[in-house]
């Protein structure tokens, strides 16, 4: 029987031929190509303006400069959220300041937000978590309330909405991951979309050694090497045209697995809108001691999974960071992610549930 990863990324025939088209071109580093995939990118999302870079966690301290945020100043970020986000605060050279999520949405919790603003708060980092959005409208009058900017890590949120608004939109800055689970990836990579020009020409400034004009060698500010190339462009090329489908099927996938694990007393399924949200993974929560024993019962079986994230302050990076946590801790505990690849069939997402099942079924006692 075939093993079931928990996430493979997919790549075919269409990529392929895009990698060869680039390549024969005569030209890879950052130019057409990378141009077209980034407009690409901006009308699917509905932003005027994309830039592509290295990765995601260098696109949200790139978000940051460009909004002038560095050293001295604190960016608000959800206790519960891959540890890239408070990276790329650090990376900016401004503190992260870690608040708990709301037990719902398990996103930032609006009003924790407001309670942790200081002097020093510039922004706050809202993160979608799998497709899912905190409440946006509170968050921007918040933000416009505070004078606060408001940089969405919209990482795992390609494909979502909020009240039919592209997430990573919202704010004056998205920023997209392109990593390869993502549900289009380009190996590595990143987009940051702002409808704000100024916003944008300091985005590309910044990732193009701070210069005044493409292959221009005078710099007016200070900028880094942190270019896409056409290569990656190539690949995404193909992997837009796939996007939409993708999209669907994740909320296909999603709506199979709640249908087929509804009744599993030991599972709590997530609210998630599938009419708004696509979700990036499969996750669901259970019984924190049961967790790693059911991850590896699957494991057994043939089929990967894997926890949740930490709790952020839990790292050794951020141990430092002093809080009142209990969500966050709670999921961080709680949670699996299933398999999540859009190449699944609906026979492999039943054999996982009727797995997922069995277990739960033999850990209780009964037959």
């Amino acid at each position: 029987m075939k093993r079931i990863n928990q996430m493979e990324p997919w790549v075919g025939e269409e990529e392929k031929e895009e990698l060869v088209k680039t390549i024969e071109s005569g030209w890879i580093t950052e130019a057409g190509r990378t141009k077209e995939f980034e407009r690409l990118f901006a009308n699917y999302v509905g932003s005027q303006y994309a830039s592509a870079v290295n990765n995601g966690t260098l696109s949200l301290a790139i978000g940051l400069m460009a909004l002038g945020i560095g050293k001295g100043d604190e960016v608000i970020v959800p206790d519960f959220t891959m540890i890239a986000s408070a990276n790329g605060v650090k990376l900016a050279g401004a503190e992260p300041v870690l608040v708990d999520i709301d037990r719902q949405t398990l996103c930032l919790d609006v009003a924790a937000a407001e309670a942790a603003i200081t002097s020093k708060t510039k922004a706050i980092m809202p993160v979608p978590l799998n497709g899912r959005s905190p409440d946006m409208t509170g968050l921007m009058i918040l933000a416009q309330k505070r004078s606060i900017f408001i940089l969405e890590d919209a990482a795992q949120a390609l494909g979502s909405r909020c009240q039919g608004k592209h997430l990573g939109t919202w704010g004056e800055i998205g920023s997209f991951s392109l990593s390869t689970p993502k549900v289009i990836t380009t190996g590595q990579g990143g987009v940051l979309v702002t409808n704000n020009e100024e916003l944008y020409q300091r985005i590309v400034k910044i990732k193009d050694f701070g210069r005044r004009r493409r292959s221009e060698d005078y710099h007016e500010i200070l900028g880094y090497n942190f270019k896409f190339t056409d290569i990656q462009a190539a690949l995404g090329l193909a992997q837009m045209k796939k996007l939409e489908w993708r999209v669907n099927r994740k909320k296909e996938m999603y709506h199979l697995y709640r249908e087929l694990l509804t009744d599993v007393d030991q599972i709590e399924l997530i609210a998630t809108d599938l009419e708004q949200a696509s979700p990036w993974f499969i996750d669901i929560l259970v019984p924190a001691e049961t967790r790693d024993s059911l991850i590896s019962f699957l494991d057994q079986q043939g089929i990967g999974s894997r926890p949740f994230y930490y709790a952020i302050h839990t790292m050794p990076p951020y141990a430092y960071i002093q809080g009142h946590f209990p969500n966050s801790e709670d999921v961080a505990a709680r949670g699996i992610w299933l398999p999540s690849s859009t190449f699944l069939t609906d026979e492999d997402i039943e054999r996982v549930c009727q797995e997922i099942r069995q277990f739960f079924r033999t850990t209780s006692g009964r037959k």
